[in-house]
């Protein structure tokens, strides 16, 4: 059943991208209303059953949604009624996938303001920050503090720093999890935009700034390697001590001198 929601998930995300798109301005509006619209059926088991139920004809879930959720948006109210009509192998699943339809409308958003490489690139600085401050990391996911106090911990560091698509996006992961550890979600944040530009993500951890040119040669090297373009994002680790470590996706490739003094003590060692 996991393939039918998750098949359910990505048909109905198709029907909604183009309307997305098209909302423009309004796009961030509908994304605050799915979201709230998620928030509601996390605090709902009765709802979330009502709308997943498998043997409640689709009509009737559509009545309910338009029902319960009738002031928000059209466009909005149409994307959960289709969601709702879908299928899914658990009560939960419902919920995801109307917050990844509000993501989408994010990015659309984003996109149409002529900011998304923008966003992207913060989201990025915003992983490095945290992966490399793991206090602030384990301070910032910690279920057992509220909500509230976890955002006034993310207003308190990145207040005013970001764009505010961008604040958006990272107060939804930071604030409402979901089951989702942060760094993963940011992770996928940026495996959105990426797509969204035609691209893959690229991370590269290096001892020193990458120049404009070294970025170019390395994005057509990959490019070579993976047949398409690469968003190549940099982070810079002084423990490296040279060369580069690249990650696409689930594949690393580690050529640095680290990675290869590593290497040589284990061949000692061993």
């Amino acid at each position: 059943m996991r393939g039918t929601s998750q098949a359910s998930r990505a048909a109905v995300l198709r029907d909604f991208e183009p309307v997305a798109t098209a909302a423009g301005d309004e796009g961030i509006v509908i994304a605050e209303q799915l979201f709230a619209v998620v928030d509601t059926l996390d605090k709902s088991g009765s709802l979330r059953r009502a709308l997943t139920d498998p043997a409640r004809p689709g009509a009737d879930k559509a009545t309910l949604v338009k029902r319960l959720f009738g002031s928000l948006d059209e466009r909005a109210v149409d994307v959960v009624a289709a969601f709702a009509n879908s299928r899914w192998s658990g009560e939960h699943d419902l919920a995801e996938s109307i917050d990844d339809a509000g993501e989408v409308a994010v990015f659309s958003y984003a996109e149409h303001k002529g900011t998304l490489e923008a966003v992207e690139e913060e989201l990025f600085r915003v992983e490095r920050l945290l992966t490399a401050e793991r206090d602030l990391l384990v301070a910032m996911s910690n279920r057992s503090a509220t909500k509230e106090q976890r955002l006034a911990l993310l207003e308190g560091t990145l207040g005013g720093k970001l764009r505010p698509t961008t604040q958006a996006l990272l107060t939804r992961v930071v604030g409402m999890p979901r089951g989702r550890r942060l760094i993963p979600a940011i992770n996928a944040l940026l495996e959105i935009a990426a797509a969204r530009r035609g691209r893959s993500v690229a991370n590269v951890t290096a001892a020193v700034e990458l120049s404009a040119a070294q970025r170019t040669r390395l994005g057509e090297i990959l490019k070579q390697a993976y047949g398409r373009d690469m968003q190549i994002n940099v982070a810079v680790d002084p423990e490296v001590l040279g060369g580069i470590r690249v990650q696409v996706g689930s594949e690393v490739v580690d050529g640095t001198v680290l990675s290869r003094l590593d290497e040589a003590r284990r061949r000692l060692v061993g």
